[in-house]
């Protein structure tokens, strides 16, 4: 009788719990897997992403658009994109009872809009397919010795010096800089490229902000002084400066760039775009002559909350009472600089703790992604997180966890 495959996945988030069903589901009697988490609440990310809501995937189902949205790792990704996407995630919940929707700006969430949906979902399919979940448990170290013809042999020390054995191994441990998995994977021969944080608001130290907290401009775009950087988007003013889909997508993309800055630097904000000063200051003149008698505070020309177009007037050192009439040319240039152009000192950074996401971890170039095998340790796998890939928010980052979870899971399985 031949031996059973031993496979461990170490790490029980979105990638850990996905490659080990794919993999024992394509195991069946021939192998065992075995999940180790080191904390006692497996898949926590997935229970609090989206506001409790799971953000699952993104309705972007065509490849070579879907890895734009990834300043790490699309390259990459493109490949494995086509063997696992979107689309297949959504049907893989589907048909084990979790139906999905998909809101305006393109976010796929359970129809439950409850991220236990997803979690009960995942937990049942591992019991289902054989997998032996381990909370509480992490792993320490990993040593791999080379069987006779070269098979691999992995030695895992457990967290509680319990030792055990396995033919391949999985590390699906997330890319912060205290992730033992780093740690194993370094010493197992890979590359480290240092983590810093990918999504994250800006600290802003600001009066034309004071007070202002949660109010939301449908759509603006963003800048940072002295880059390329520019996105927009939803923009969101809280107690500590800015947030919003407009920022945190801005701090994806320059991830890199603003930690070598040490998060200090300037970033511009048009809260009416397309609008330029220019074509600003031109269609303020207009509204101008046609409303002379409103006072300039309580009447907006433009699509933005009130206080904010208040806030705004008084930065431009308008008395808020003040006649539309009685609003010279110099004055409503200084509005529509206010409005289109404005520039925010950034001081620090705050991580948006319901998508936290690194940049940095496995180099890339040392991993095969149609197996997700390590190139330089064979035998060991990777998904997720603890690889240098990032998504902009909006589904991304579990999409590049299932489908890089279910091609190890699929390989190891083999």
């Amino acid at each position: 009788m031949a031996e059973q495959t031993r496979v461990v996945i170490v790490g029980g988030g979105a990638a850990g719990f996905f490659a080990a069903i794919a993999c024992a589901e394509k195991l069946g009697a021939a192998g065992t897997v075995t999940l180790y988490e080191a904390t006692a609440h497996p898949l926590a990310k997935v229970r609090v992403s989206g506001g409790g809501r799971c953000n699952v995937t993104h309705a972007c189902f065509e490849p070579r658009e879907l890895v734009k949205r990834y300043p790490r790792g699309g390259r990459e990704l493109l490949g494995a994109f086509h063997r696992w996407q979107p689309r297949d995630t959504v049907e893989w919940f589907a048909a084990r009872g979790v139906e999905t929707k998909t809101e305006a700006d393109g976010r796929m969430f359970p129809v439950t809009d409850d991220s236990g949906t997803i979690v009960e979902c995942l937990t049942r399919a591992a019991a289902e397919a054989g997998v032996t979940v381990v909370t509480s448990l992490g792993v320490r170290k990993v040593e791999r010795l080379a069987r006779a013809g070269g098979a691999p042999d992995f030695w895992i020390t457990l967290t509680d010096a319990a030792t055990v054995r396995c033919d391949r191994l999985l590390l699906a441990t997330g890319g912060n800089k205290s992730s033992a998995g780093l740690t194993i994977a370094e010493a197992l021969g890979h590359t480290i490229v240092p983590p810093v944080p990918s999504l994250f608001t800006f600290h802003i130290d600001d009066k034309r902000l004071e007070g202002l907290s949660g109010v939301a401009v449908e759509n603006a775009a963003t800048s940072v002084a002295g880059t390329k950087l520019k996105e927009t988007g939803p923009l969101l003013i809280t107690h500590w400066g800015l947030s919003g889909p407009a920022i945190l997508k801005l701090s994806a993309w320059g991830a890199c760039d603003l930690a070598e800055r040490n998060y200090e630097f300037t970033v511009g904000v048009n809260f009416a775009p397309p609008h330029t000063r220019d074509t600003l200051v031109r269609e303020l003149g207009g509204v101008r002559e046609q409303n002379l008698r409103k006072q300039i505070a309580t009447w907006s020309p433009l699509a933005m909350p009130q206080r904010l177009w208040e806030r705004l007037v008084t930065s431009a050192g308008i008395v808020p009472a003040t006649p539309w009439a009685q609003v010279g040319n110099a004055a409503l240039a200084a509005l529509a600089g206010q409005v289109t152009a404005a520039e925010f000192k950034v001081v620090g950074k705050s991580l948006f703790k319901e998508e936290f996401v690194t940049c940095g971890g496995v180099r890339l170039g040392e991993v095969d992604f149609k197996t997700m095998e390590s190139r330089v340790c064979p035998g060991l796998h990777f998904a997720g997180e603890i690889l240098d890939i990032d998504g902009i928010t909006g589904g991304f980052n579990f999409q590049s966890a299932w489908t890089t979870g279910w091609l190890a899971g699929q390989a190891m399985g083999g």
